[in-house]
């Protein structure tokens, strides 16, 4: 990915793959693996689209209202691309925040997540991400996000634990510093 144009080098991936490929032992012109290299590379392309989008395109739909409750959008799908062995993780988040005037469009939440989680990531990172765009962009009194994911780096390889999920928290403002205000929004993200 070129930071400079933003593109994917696909034919770069392409080479990639077929290296993988015969370093396995493979015949990566064989019948099943020729067109192989070129659709992991739109693969990849699509997977991490997120890192040739800019966030903020999705906080235009912003209005002005004196709403002053918890906005939650629950049970959000995602997927994204573990950074340390290229494999998917995917769950649902959870994203909250108290406005201060101002309310973000409600498909909004959901286009935020997935800019982030079409990256290469780790989740504890997807999950601040999140939190913080929301935080620094919307000045909200206080922002909640909770990511659940299922990796399968861990399920399929290594420790072998399919099943498992991992859950990470990011609190900002008035979630943090309030233990009411934070047990209000758990409570509504888990019903």
């Amino acid at each position: 990915m070129s930071a400079k144009n933003k593109t994917v080098d696909s034919k770069r991936i392409e080479r990639a793959v077929r290296e993988i490929l015969l370093a396995v032992g493979e015949d990566a012109q064989r019948e099943g693996l020729k067109h192989t290299p070129q659709r992991v590379a739109n693969m990849y392309a699509e997977l991490l689209a997120g890192m040739r989008e800019d966030p903020k395109q999705h906080i235009k739909s912003i209005f002005n209202e004196n709403y002053d409750e918890i906005v939650l959008l629950r049970n959000i799908p995602f997927h994204s691309v573990c950074e340390h062995h290229l494999m998917p993780f995917i769950g649902s988040a959870n994203v909250a925040y108290l406005p201060a005037g101002v309310v973000l469009g409600v498909s909004k939440l959901a286009r935020i997540v997935d800019c982030f989680a079409h990256r290469l990531q780790v989740q504890e990172r997807l999950t601040d991400q999140i939190a913080d765009f929301i935080m620094n962009n919307l000045k909200p009194q206080g922002v909640a996000v909770v990511l659940e994911a299922s990796h399968s780096c861990m399920s399929i390889r290594g420790v072998k634990k399919p099943g498992s999920v991992m859950v990470t928290s990011s609190l900002r403002g008035i979630f943090k510093k309030d233990s009411r205000s934070r047990n209000e929004v758990m409570t509504l993200m888990h019903k």
